[in-house]
């Protein structure tokens, strides 16, 4: 699975070429800021797994960024390096003294860079275990925090055997016995149910680093509904025996799919007391609001572009793909929506949310 790594620097030749760096090893994900303040707002929202910051840059500071995020609890932890071409002794010594894991001095090459990223994670990856292994003991029964948690699951991800998949390809069908839990790292999977006259109806949507099909699973039945690719996607197949010896071991892991269980049902009820008591028109504001909200392709002025099939969003809402057709339409003429080639862009989800 990918990481996360944030840069904060105000030069734009700097920052840029730093991310493309990055971003062609294949192996991380790259946000930019240009700015301190920026910076950290990024960081809160984001929670990076790594951050570069420069440290003189105008509104704040490198060290203010350090400093502000230190005090953060969600943003604490996160691995910090310096990219600077402060090199006096006394510079680096604040640097250290304020929390930073590294500092690297402008000019720096590829491979200076690269490798101070990853004997980060290196490190990183060894101190998370040595805390596990000495607080959960031999019956690791001690609650584990969100981060230990992400850290057990995704050590699953990693081992696991991952599988590429075309738009509209099944990853597994109603009567089918699981043998895997699956792990979506790219892409989106839309689960649905067919029935006997060729109609189809959503039962929801996974996008990007969520698990899905392990509802069946953990009652050991068949699958109840299907699974296919709505794109081009990449899934983990974890084999079921490596998570219920996950579960058996860690109870507070086992918490957490309980909790996801629970939210899948409430997401279900709603969805039924929708088709039971709204208008089609609010049944498929509903329907885009959902593909939306699990949509990573969003602009600056917080315009969302979505991109799926008339007959999708349709299964989605419970209805015909004609009143879908109409109902886009109307929601163009009232620009609750507009219309970039086969892309629906949504300017305000809220304004869809409001839609009666």
């Amino acid at each position: 699975m990918s990481k996360t790594i944030l840069i904060i620097e105000d030069n734009l030749e700097i920052r840029e070429g730093t991310a493309e760096i990055l971003s062609l090893t294949g192996e991380y994900e790259v946000l930019t800021a240009e700015h301190g303040k920026e910076g950290v707002d990024m960081a809160l929202r984001h929670r990076p797994d790594l951050i570069l910051c420069d440290i003189m840059m105008p509104e704040l500071d490198g060290y203010g960024v350090l400093y502000m995020l230190s005090k953060n609890e969600s943003t604490a932890d996160i691995p910090f390096i310096f990219l600077t071409a402060k090199s006096e002794r006394t510079d680096v010594r604040k640097a250290m003294e304020m929390g930073a894991d590294d500092y690297l001095t402008k000019p720096f090459d590829d491979i200076e860079l690269l490798n101070a990223i990853e004997s980060r994670f290196r490190k990183r990856g060894k101190f998370l275990a040595r805390q596990l292994m000495t607080a959960l003991g031999p019956g690791g029964t001690l609650r584990l925090n969100e981060e230990e948690q992400d850290y057990l699951l995704h050590g699953l991800v990693k081992e696991a055997r991952v599988k590429c998949l075309k738009k509209k390809q099944h990853i597994y069908e109603a009567g089918d016995m699981p043998i895997f839990m699956f792990y979506l790292l790219k892409g989106k999977i839309r689960r649905f149910l067919m029935y006997q006259d060729g109609r189809e109806l959503s039962t929801g949507i996974h996008i990007d680093d969520s698990f899905f099909g392990y509802e069946a699973l953990l009652l050991n039945e068949s699958y109840s509904d299907n699974a296919e690719a709505l794109e081009d996607c990449e899934i983990a197949l974890i084999a079921k025996e490596r998570f219920f010896e996950l579960l058996y071991n860690k109870p507070t892991i086992a918490r957490k799919f309980i909790k996801l269980l629970s939210g899948n049902i409430r997401e279900k009820e709603e969805q039924l007391l929708g088709f039971a008591y709204d208008t089609v028109r609010k049944r498929v504001a509903n329907a885009l609001v959902n593909v939306a909200e699990k949509s990573t392709l969003s602009s600056k002025d917080g315009e969302i572009t979505i991109r799926i099939s008339r007959d999708d969003l349709a299964a989605l809402a419970g209805t015909a793909s004609e009143t879908i057709s109409r109902m886009l339409a109307d929601f163009k003429e009232e620009k609750l929506i507009t219309k970039t080639g086969n892309a629906i862009v949504v300017p305000s989800v809220a304004k869809l949310k409001a839609v009666k």
